[in-house]
């Protein structure tokens, strides 16, 4: 608490000018300005990527949904495929069949 309420007071003490190889010295609310953009920074590349993850996360549920839709539309194709073949083969028994007996006939 004590050292807040020292952040708060102006400076008073004149700032030391840069020596050669020294590097620039920032006071308490310089780097506390500094650090508070920093956060904001920070926070709002945040609030952007989780926007970004929800909009990924909703797009990935759609084509999930897609997937089973057309996953069923192939299962239901292949099973009327087999289906078709089945009668295809029982005709053609049929018809064997037909001809061998017209063939007995004869």
């Amino acid at each position: 608490p004590h050292q807040l309420q020292q952040c708060k007071q102006p400076q008073t003490h004149p700032q030391v000018p840069l020596q050669p190889g020294q590097s620039f010295k920032f006071t308490v609310l310089e780097t506390l300005d500094r650090i508070k953009e920093e956060f904001q920074f920070l926070q709002a590349q945040y609030h952007s990527l989780k926007l970004e993850c929800e909009k990924l996360a909703s797009e990935k549920t759609e084509m999930q949904r897609h997937y089973i839709m057309y996953y069923e539309m192939s299962y239901g194709l292949n099973i009327e495929m087999h289906k078709q073949l089945f009668f295809t083969l029982l005709l053609h028994y049929y018809c064997f069949i037909q001809n061998q007996g017209c063939g007995k006939l004869l």
